[in-house]
């Protein structure tokens, strides 16, 4: 299965790029490269601005896992137009997706949701869509798109109609509710100045 990061949002809301913010030393996008090198057979990046990650490339050769960075194919659709680009350049018929301004994403609530992507059996692939269900929230931003998704996702970038829960209607969805507990909360994402400082606050909480 392919694992998608996507970064290019415009971060309007906190005037920083995301990614780069440092969680205990080491930015977000570093540490999700990490855990994804760990689970997934190629890796894409999805951004505006590829020259910022120019510098990841290195640590993929001999043998690791091949890092691949795209730019969206339709600019400005958000988070629906890089999930429609990341489905698109993926060589797997599933991939999995998550923004790039989660800090606490965790490889095990990971493999959980691919395990019910791959379904042992249980006829996982004829969902298109395999997204968490945890707290009464789906987290479509941490979930399994098949490329069985592209058409719709394409007309809908095109048309300007970015809300992704929206669409949901029109595909098969298979919602993970068994979460493994973490210590920190996988699904939390930083879109202003305070909620990085929850995130560091967390942190020392947890140790």
């Amino acid at each position: 299965m392919t694992g998608v990061i996507l970064s290019g949002g415009r971060n309007s809301r906190i005037g920083l790029k995301k990614a780069f913010l440092e969680i205990e030393g080491k930015r977000i996008i570093d540490r999700t490269v990490e855990i994804y090198k760990k689970v997934f057979d190629e890796i894409l990046i999805i951004t505006n601005t590829p020259e910022d990650y120019q510098y990841l490339s290195p640590k993929f050769l001999m043998g690791d896992p091949k890092l691949k960075i795209y730019t969206d194919l339709i600019p400005h659709r958000g988070s629906l137009g890089g999930i429609y680009t990341g489905l698109n350049y993926s060589k797997s018929e599933y991939a999995f997706f998550s923004a790039c301004d989660m800090p606490f994403i965790n490889e095990k609530v990971i493999r959980h949701i691919i395990k019910g992507a791959r379904g042992n059996g249980q006829g996982a692939k004829d969902y298109d869509i395999i997204v968490p269900y945890f707290k009464r929230r789906l987290h479509p931003l941490h979930a399994v798109y098949s490329k069985r998704c592209l058409q719709i996702f394409k007309e809908m970038a095109e048309e300007d109609r970015l809300k992704i829960k929206d669409l949901f209607s029109r595909f098969k969805v298979k919602r993970i509710t068994d979460i493994p507990e973490t210590k920190l909360p996988p699904f939390f994402n930083i879109n202003t100045i305070e909620d990085y400082k929850k995130a560091v606050s967390a942190l020392n909480k947890s140790k």
